[in-house]
């Protein structure tokens, strides 16, 4: 798994996975812990679906 994900966009995927799960956890709808997919891809810096479409946030390495 090379990375693909980088920087503003990993920030906003925790910050947005963690909302949604504390959102379910508080008693927001079942829905609501699809939060974890952005969290892990965030944690991970990789995204299956930026992987298949050639998308890359993360800065090349030299």
């Amino acid at each position: 798994m090379q990375k693909n994900v980088g920087g503003i966009d990993k920030t906003l995927r925790i910050v947005v996975g963690l909302a949604l799960i504390a959102w379910a956890v508080l008693g927001g709808p079942l829905w609501a812990w699809i939060g974890i997919l952005p969290l892990a891809t965030g944690v991970l810096n990789w995204c299956p679906a930026y992987t298949l479409l050639g998308i890359r946030t993360c800065p090349l390495k030299k």
